[in-house]
């Protein structure tokens, strides 16, 4: 019983959840282009936040460009003997936004993501392909929330200039 008036309350004191996104109407629907895991993560934020979107590009008040997404690593410490030790993993994200006739709302723009993992010698390989892949998944969602963040800036940013 007392949920409701809390939950009316923090609705009308502005509380919003972290990473929602308002779409203003004339931006709305929202069509995702590109694909990979930070799609599904963005796909995910988007649906979690009630944004109507589309499957198509014509019907799009706002498109967002999921360029392009790289994975990589490099070995950053090897023991005595020459083995690697731990790694560096980066994940790049290219993207940008457009509104439905082509205005930018987001010139295209990279975001680098960096985590060190560190490899134990007594793990498996397919241990370790699985730990590498959990790490990148959850580095897909922190990309994802950064897009995310960066689409809201640029929508409250072009509403307070119009």
């Amino acid at each position: 019983m007392l949920a409701l008036p809390l939950g009316g309350g923090l609705t009308g004191c502005g509380f919003a959840l972290r990473g929602a996104v308002d779409i203003p109407p004339g931006l709305s629907p929202v069509y995702v282009r590109g694909g990979g895991l930070v799609r599904q993560s963005v796909e995910g934020r988007l649906a979690g936040s009630g944004v109507p979107r589309t499957s198509q590009v014509a019907d799009a008040g706002l498109i967002l460009d999921l360029l392009s997404e790289n994975r990589d690593a490099r070995v950053v410490a090897v023991d005595q003997d020459g083995k690697a030790l731990a790694y560096m993993l980066t994940y790049r994200v290219r993207f940008a936004a457009t509104d439905g006739a082509g205005g930018t709302l987001i010139e295209p723009q990279v975001l680098t993501l960096d985590r060190t993992f560190d490899d134990n010698p007594d793990v498996a390989v397919l241990g370790k392909e699985l730990e590498t892949d959990i790490i990148y998944s959850d580095m897909a969602d922190d990309a994802a929330d950064q897009v995310i963040l960066r689409l809201r800036a640029a929508l409250r940013q072009r509403a307070g200039a119009g």
